[in-house]
């Protein structure tokens, strides 16, 4: 399930708190669109910190292939926080494994700082629990359709639009699915809106494993076509990776948490995105740090 939480306060303290002095102007309640920056010489940029697999537990001592997550995400919330994105995204996983109560409030605990400064957009995974989470998160600002069972919301951050899509199926299983309702909605989102550059994000990985999404070939029958899609980005691997599939760029987010290879980063992506494309920066707080600070451009296809 996807969903979107930020302090409740009123649009004049929120830009008086967060976004002063950063050339930055967020429009709360049902409908939130964010100011973009001008790159130096160049096209207006919104800039976005993508974070995912967070697995914050409980017990702040669970730990991992000798990873502590609960640490992992203390440590990268300062360092977006410096970074001064327009937005935040996690791609789900927020919690350890099953969801409980408990690892949502140390979740909320620790993004307390950065939700009172920045919009932070969320989607459950598989080891999320949409009860659980919603007992901790019960606001959903900005665009929230109805979607059947599920849970769907779009940021409107010219000069592009993300969508926050809900791949959950089952708590502590792998696989995920989209759905028949929620990929009608999309088809229908995506012949009725604008031609805004989109980017759609999500949980689970694009492969045919039966662990990853499983109505991804149905996804991709749908979206090919609909030139506005530029981009998809997820995570459930904990890797991070750049593919393409029909032009659409598929991108795969490292955790905050641990690796399952020693090979792999674990951290944050900071993204410039223009109408144009995108500037990927990797920031390794872990792991194989081999590309920290390494620097991926994209270009939209048209």
């Amino acid at each position: 399930m996807a969903a979107v939480f930020h302090k409740n306060m009123n649009r004049r303290d929120f830009v008086k708190a967060g976004l002063a002095g950063i050339g930055a102007i967020v429009t709360l309640g049902g409908c939130r669109s964010l100011g973009t920056g001008q790159a130096r010489n160049g096209p207006p940029t919104v800039r976005w910190a993508l974070l995912s697999d967070t697995h914050v537990p409980e017990d702040v001592n669970d730990n991992y292939r000798g990873f502590y997550p609960y640490r992992g995400l203390e440590k990268a919330v300062p360092e977006v926080i410096s970074n001064s994105p327009d937005a935040v995204a996690i791609t789900g996983d927020l919690a350890r494994l099953t969801g409980k109560e408990g690892d949502y409030a140390n979740f909320k605990k620790l993004l307390t700082p950065l939700v009172e400064q920045k919009p932070v957009f969320t989607a459950l995974g598989n080891h999320d629990d949409r009860g659980n989470f919603l007992k901790t998160f019960d606001k959903l600002p900005g665009e929230n359709p109805s979607v059947s069972g599920k849970c769907v919301l779009v940021a409107n951050t010219p000069p592009v639009r993300l969508i926050m899509l809900d791949s959950l199926l089952f708590v502590n299983k792998t696989p995920g699915l989209l759905g028949r309702a929620q990929r009608r909605w999309l088809a229908d989102y995506l012949k009725n809106s604008d031609n805004t550059p989109t980017i759609l994000c999500f949980h689970h990985t694009l492969s045919d494993g039966d662990g990853d999404l499983l109505d991804l070939p149905r996804l991709y029958e749908l979206i090919r076509r609909v030139r506005k899609v530029k981009a998809i980005v997820y995570g459930h691997s904990h890797e991070y990776g750049f593919s393409k599939y029909k032009g659409i760029h598929l991108i795969n987010l490292p955790s905050t948490a641990y690796n399952f290879n020693d090979r792999d980063p674990i951290g944050w992506v900071e993204a410039r995105l223009r109408a144009t494309g995108g500037d990927f920066t990797l920031h390794a707080t872990g792991g194989n740090k081999e590309r920290h600070g390494s620097i991926k451009h994209l270009v939209w296809r048209s």
